[in-house]
């Protein structure tokens, strides 16, 4: 299953969001907006995002302030890619130096800033661990085999990948959408597929064992939890 990355472009101009945004949906990412520093720090305190691509300036704030935030607050780490148009080298040394992972000066080709996103995420995937274990649950995420109690789980494709991001954002929870959308892109599902496939996951994962683990948090989403 090729790998979705979800996308939040904080940035002031509209017409400049809006070519990025529809661009990198052409190539099956997921996109948000914020055009100002308040909306993008609410929406990265609700939402899960892969990759930031963040202007330095900004109506109400300036880059380097809301990608120290990123940094200094995001438990798990989220690649910035800053897009602006200053360019001398000092400027550029201060987005580093603010935890930058990549910086891009303006005006740029879309394609460009296409592979730099594919890059920082492909990066950001090999920095992981190629496996975890939640108590007794162990996920290989290289070999595709999941264990509980030393025991070997069979699960479809869609549900390892939902229980690989269940385990990704432990111990807090997904909402659905997020599920949906690195599962699916843009092209959703009409009925309400998350559902069905966290049923077959609870009658993998937790039925034949002695507690549950998959939890619904309601008006939230799912997460793991392992007893005390």
């Amino acid at each position: 299953m090729p790998e979705t990355y979800t996308i939040l472009i904080v940035e002031d101009n509209i017409d400049i969001a809006g070519q990025l945004g529809h661009y990198l949906g052409e190539k099956g990412f997921v996109t948000d907006f914020a055009h100002d520093g308040k909306t993008a720090i609410n929406l990265l305190a609700k939402e899960r995002f892969d990759i930031v691509i963040l202007d330095l300036m900004l109506p109400d704030t300036n880059g380097l302030a809301i990608c120290k935030h990123i940094k200094q607050t995001s438990e798990t780490n989220i690649p910035v890619l800053m897009l602006t148009a200053r360019d001398s080298l000092g400027e550029k040394v201060d987005g580093f130096g603010a935890g930058a992972d990549d910086y891009l000066t303006k005006p740029f080709a879309l394609e460009e800033v296409y592979v730099r996103c594919l890059a920082l995420g492909k990066r950001n995937q090999l920095h992981k661990a190629s496996s975890i274990s939640i108590g007794l649950l162990n996920i290989d995420f290289l070999k595709h085999k999941v264990t509980r109690n030393n025991q070997p789980i069979s699960l479809s494709s869609t549900d390892f990948a939902i229980l690989k991001l269940l385990v990704e954002a432990y111990p807090n929870a997904v909402n659905k959408r997020f599920l949906a959308e690195k599962i699916w892109g843009d092209e959703l599902p009409k009925t309400d597929a998350i559902r069905s496939h966290i049923y077959t996951l609870r009658n993998a994962v937790d039925k034949p064992f002695e507690y549950a683990m998959i939890k619904t948090l309601h008006g939230i989403g799912f997460k793991l939890e392992v007893p005390d």
